[in-house]
């Protein structure tokens, strides 16, 4: 099976309103992340990185970067940052799938399941995995992985993924 790890807005500066509370959580789930992606490198799995744009509409992904590693996260950032010739996308809405080309690049890597890690769980990383069900992608989101701003509608959004959405939760 071929298999991709989909990075969801793990590159932000962190200036918004839950922004301390979701920088504290990526800080908490970092080791995960790290992980997760030094799983995907040494598998030689597709890493693609689709990110809230942030009222940016240039398509500028690497000035985001550049933006966000400035930033008050920029150390857990730059752990995160893509690898040179990593797909990163930038994304205007919730899902990684809404307006994007993702599922486009997907169907060309013929990649068949998805393993989601990044942030917010109960926002992005669940709609985003709604969304590749209805495509019909396989999903595992890697909980432990997943930064959030509300653990208890963390939960309650894991739960729905898994029970009702039919997404893996581990």
């Amino acid at each position: 099976m071929n298999d991709a790890l989909l990075v969801i807005d793990a590159i932000s500066d962190f200036e918004h309103e839950d922004g301390g509370v979701l920088l504290a959580s990526f800080r908490e789930r970092l080791p995960a992340m790290r992980a997760a992606l030094a799983r995907a490198h040494a598998d030689d799995t597709p890493v693609i990185y689709v990110n809230d744009h942030h009222g940016r509409w240039d398509g500028d992904s690497r000035g985001l970067l550049e933006e966000a590693l400035g930033g008050h996260g920029g150390d857990v950032i730059a752990e995160l940052a893509p690898r040179p010739g990593e797909p990163f996308l930038l994304k205007p809405r919730y899902s990684a799938f809404d307006h994007t080309a993702l599922a486009l690049l997907l169907r060309e890597l013929e990649v068949e399941r998805l393993f989601l890690v990044g942030g917010a769980t109960e926002a992005c990383i669940v709609q985003s995995g709604i969304d590749a069900r209805e495509l019909g992608f396989k999903v595992t989101i890697l909980a432990g992985a997943c930064a959030t701003v509300d653990p208890q509608l963390e939960q309650i959004s894991l739960r729905y993924a898994e029970e009702v959405a039919g997404m893996f939760v581990e």
